[in-house]
C-alpha cells in the first residue's frame, strides 16, 4: 500500500475512512471523479483472513437489477433481483460480506439512478458490506442515501466532470449480438423493454443474467442461454445458440424449464440422484419423479413413505432407495428384489440411529451406507462395522459414495470444503475442493474413465472433477443450484428451483 500522501484529492480522508472501525458502513464521495478507481488500484486485490478486499463496480449504465447481479457477484451470493440480494445479506452468515468493501463510482451515470440508490440504501442499513459511493450532492439519490448513518467524502476537484459516453445500442432478438454485446448494455435493454419477449431471448437472460454478466466468453455466455430458453421460445434460436457455444467446454445435451410441456417440466428440484439411466427428482413438496437421464421423458414417480420435504437421494446398487427426510431421518423404498436379511438389518440399524441424532446427508454403496452430522463428522454404516472420520468445521452439508476398487467418500460441509476420505484410513491432508461458499450438493459414481464427482456451491458454481486425473469444469447457470447428480457416462445433471440441466464435457 503506497503511503497515505494526497496522490488524488480526497485519498487521505477515504484512506482514514476505511481504517477507522467505528465509522459508519457507508461513505459519499463528492467532487471527487477518479478517486474510487484509484483506490481500487491501490488497493488489497483480495481478503485475506484480516484483510479487506476492495471490489471496483462502476454504476455507468447499470440498472437496479444489473447492479444487484453485479454485487451478488463480488460478494459471494446468488440473487435474482435487488429484493433477493438484500435478503441473502440478510439470512446469511457472509463472512466474505463482510471482508468486502465495494467501490461504487458513478451513481449519477446508472440508467437507473434512483433504483440503484435505494439498493445501496438498503444494503447501507443492514451493516453487513461497506460501500463507498460517488454522488453528486443536491441530487435525490444523495438524499436518499444520506437519510442513514454515513461518512462524506467531498474533495472539491476543479476538473470538469465529463458526462458518460453513451453506450451502443444492441439488437436484442439476434442471439450472436446478444452473446457478443457489453452484457450491461444488454441487461439494460431487457429491463426496459418489459414488453418485448425477443424470441425468448429476454426470460432467458434475465434468469440466467448473474452468470451471464461475469462470463468473458460469448460461447459461455451462449451456452448460458442454451440452458434456461423455454421450449415456447423462437425456433431458430436454439440452433443459433448451439452453434455460438460449440467453443464451449461444455455441450448441453438436455434442458427442461418452467412453462415446458414437451416433455414437462418436473418442477423446482429439492434433491437428485442418477440409477441406473434413471433420474430420481425430488421436488420441494416431497414428490420424487422418475425421468429417464438420457431425454428427461417422464418415467412415473417413487412411491415413499416421506411425508414432507426430502433432502436427499440415495440410491443403492440392489435397486433400493434410500431418503432422508427435513428432519434427518431415513427412509427406505424397497427395490426390484428381496433384500438379503444382512443389508435390511443395516438399513434398519442405520434408521435406529437417526431417529436418535438426525442425519444431516446421505449416501450409499453396496454395503454400506454414510451418513453426514451438524457436528462436521461422517459415519460409514458398513457390514464391517462404523467408521467416523470428524472432515468439517460446522455442519456436513452433502455426501456422496464411490463403488470402485477402494470405496471411498466424498464429504461437504458449510466450511466450503470438499474432503475424500476412505473409511479405516486417515482422511486426504488436502480438500480436493474449495470455495469461500458452503457445499450445497454432491453426487459421486464411478465410470468408464474413472470416478467423477460433482460438486455445488452456495455462490451457485457447479464443478465436475475427474478424480484421478485432478481436473475439473466449472459451470455457473446463474440461479442457484439446489442439486446435482452424475451420470454412468459421466454426464452432469444440474437442478435448479425453475430449471433442470443435463451438461457434458466436450471431447472435440
Amino acid at each position: 500500500m503506497p503511503s497515505v500522501r494526497a496522490e488524488r484529492p480526497g485519498a487521505s480522508a477515504l484512506l482514514g475512512w476505511l481504517t477507522d472501525p467505528e465509522a459508519p458502513r457507508l461513505c459519499l464521495v463528492t467532487g471527487a471523479p477518479g478517486l474510487l478507481g484509484w483506490l481500487a488500484a491501490h488497493g488489497p486485490r483480495a481478503a485475506g483472513r484480516h484483510r479487506s478486499a476492495r471490489a471496483l463496480v462502476p454504476l455507468t449504465g447499470r440498472t437496479a437489477l444489473g447492479t444487484a447481479w453485479a454485487l451478488a457477484d463480488h460478494l459471494g451470493v446468488v440473487a435474482a433481483s435487488p429484493a433477493d440480494l438484500v435478503r441473502a445479506l440478510a439470512t446469511t452468515d457472509n463472512g466474505r460480506a463482510a471482508r468486502t468493501v465495494l467501490l461504487l463510482p458513478a451513481l449519477h451515470a446508472a440508467a437507473e439512478p434512483g433504483a440503484v440508490a435505494a439498493l445501496l440504501a438498503d444494503l447501507a442499513r443492514l451493516g453487513r458490506v461497506r460501500l463507498v459511493v460517488e454522488v453528486r450532492p443536491g441530487t435525490p439519490e444523495y438524499a436518499l442515501l444520506a437519510e442513514g448513518r454515513f461518512s462524506e467524502v467531498d474533495a472539491d476537484e476543479s476538473a470538469a466532470e465529463q458526462e458518460p459516453p453513451e453506450r451502443p445500442a444492441v439488437e436484442l432478438s439476434d442471439p450472436a449480438a446478444v452473446c457478443a454485446a457489453d452484457p450491461v448494455a444488454v441487461t439494460t435493454g431487457y429491463v426496459r423493454e418489459p414488453g418485448e419477449a425477443h424470441g425468448g431471448l429476454r426470460a432467458a437472460w434475465l434468469r440466467a443474467g448473474q452468470a451471464l454478466c461475469a462470463a468473458a466468453d460469448p460461447a459461455d455466455r451462449a451456452l448460458g442461454l442454451l440452458a434456461v430458453l423455454g421450449d415456447g421460445a423462437d425456433p431458430r434460436l436454439r440452433p443459433a445458440l448451439e452453434d455460438l457455444s460449440a467453443q464451449a467446454a461444455w455441450r448441453m445435451r438436455w434442458t427442461r424449464v418452467t412453462g415446458d410441456v414437451a416433455p414437462p417440466w418436473p418442477g423446482p428440484v429439492a434433491a437428485l440422484a442418477a440409477q441406473d439411466g434413471t433420474l430420481l427428482v425430488a421436488d420441494l413438496g416431497g414428490t420424487v419423479r422418475l425421468l429417464a437421464a438420457a431425454d428427461a421423458r417422464p418415467l412415473g414417480r417413487l412411491d415413499h413413505p416421506v411425508t414432507g420435504r426430502v433432502t436427499a437421494l440415495a440410491p443403492a446398487p440392489d435397486g433400493t432407495v434410500l431418503l432422508l427426510d427435513e428432519r434427518g431421518r431415513l427412509h427406505t423404498v424397497r427395490g426390484r428384489e428381496p433384500r438379503p436379511p444382512y443389508l435390511r438389518r443395516l438399513t434398519e440399524a442405520v434408521s435406529a440411529t437417526l431417529t436418535r441424532h438426525p442425519g444431516t446427508a446421505l449416501a450409499a454403496i453396496a454395503g454400506s451406507v454414510v451418513v453426514g452430522d451438524r457436528l462436521g463428522s461422517v459415519h460409514a454404516f458398513g457390514l464391517t462395522g462404523l467408521h467416523q472420520a470428524a472432515l468439517h468445521s460446522g455442519r456436513v452439508t452433502a455426501v456422496a459414495a464411490v463403488e470402485s476398487a477402494t470405496p471411498f467418500v466424498c464429504s461437504g460441509g458449510a466450511d466450503g470444503a470438499v474432503r475424500r476420505w476412505t473409511p479405516g484410513r486417515d482422511p486426504d491432508p488436502a480438500p480436493l475442493a474449495e470455495r469461500p461458499s458452503p457445499v450445497v450438493s454432491l453426487a459421486a459414481t464411478e465410470t468408464p474413465h474413472g470416478p467423477v464427482l460433482g460438486v455445488a456451491w452456495a455462490d451457485g458454481t457447479v464443478e465436475l472433477h475427474r478424480v484421478e486425473q485432478a481436473d475439473h469444469l466449472t459451470y455457473r447457470p446463474g440461479p442457484p443450484v439446489r442439486a446435482v447428480a452424475v451420470t454412468a457416462d459421466g454426464a452432469l445433471v444440474v437442478g435448479l428451483e425453475d430449471a433442470l440441466i443435463r451438461l457434458e464435457r466436450r471431447t472435440g
